[in-house]
């Protein structure tokens, strides 16, 4: 759901903000 979000709304700060998170999940 929220790799999806990232894909429509291709922005740097999203991107950053996603890759944090993907990071504390693994």
């Amino acid at each position: 759901m929220l790799k999806a979000g990232i894909v429509g709304l291709p922005n740097v700060g999203k991107s950053t903000l996603f890759n944090a998170v993907t990071r504390t999940r693994k």
